[in-house]
């Protein structure tokens, strides 16, 4: 199989999950939707303690990413197990979990890159200073490609269930800790004046081995709710 062939079917399918998204825009806006309100939320229920929203800011906005993520992950292979699409992409003599790993991106890039830039006014909203800001900004674009990752082997593994949504969450929770935790530990870092180069060092490590390591489990996992 030429390497190029390879590269080709890549991006074919992260152009076919683009299109079909757009094609299907509506369904883009909840999670949006949801992290906006639930953020906004925070401001309403402890009123107008500006130093207590600065301090806890970092830890909502994250925790309103992960359960945003967390909403959209079960539509990564939905609609191709509903309509075959997912068994004639087991079948092609591309690489599955290649395949796997192109349509985690496109899923990453419709649900957490806008997260990415919506971030910031929430933020802003939230008393934040600038350069936490762009703390946060970073943790985000180190993490929310590891939560995808993650929960793809999670949504593969329910995908023959019918009701796998709360399964879904029980699997996957857990798995998002070490994550939120080294986020989480930079951002208090930066306020506090200290280095963050170890917390985002292991947040790069994890999103290493997380880009290494689950395509491979996800694919068999397919296979696994196919047979």
């Amino acid at each position: 199989m030429k390497q190029s062939s390879l590269f080709q079917a890549f991006g074919a399918v992260i152009q076919r999950d683009l299109l079909l998204a757009y094609r299907h825009r509506a369904e883009l806006i909840n999670p949006l939707a949801f992290f906006v309100m639930v953020i906004t939320l925070f401001p309403l229920a402890l009123g107008a303690e500006i130093a207590l929203l600065k301090r806890i800011a970092p830890a909502i906005i994250w925790v309103a990413a992960l359960l945003a993520s967390l909403m959209s992950i079960d539509n990564l292979f939905r609609a191709d197990y509903d309509d075959g699409s997912l068994e004639l992409m087991i079948m092609t003599p591309h690489s599955l979990s290649i395949l796997v790993l192109a349509k985690v991106t496109a899923h990453w890039l419709l649900s957490s890159v806008p997260l990415l830039f919506i971030a910031p006014l929430m933020g802003l909203m939230l008393h934040m200073d600038s350069d936490v800001i762009g703390v946060l900004l970073l943790t985000l674009l180190l993490g929310m490609p590891v939560l995808s990752l993650i929960g793809g082997i999670a949504v593969a593994l329910t995908l023959g269930l019918r009701k796998g949504g709360a399964l879904l969450a029980i699997l996957v929770l857990p798995l998002y800790v070490p994550i939120l935790i080294f986020a989480s530990g930079a951002v208090d870092a930066v306020m506090s004046g200290f280095p963050i180069t170890g917390h985002l060092s292991m947040m790069c490590a994890i999103l290493f081995l997380a880009i290494t390591l689950t395509p491979l489990p996800t694919a068999a996992a397919l296979k696994m709710s196919l047979s």
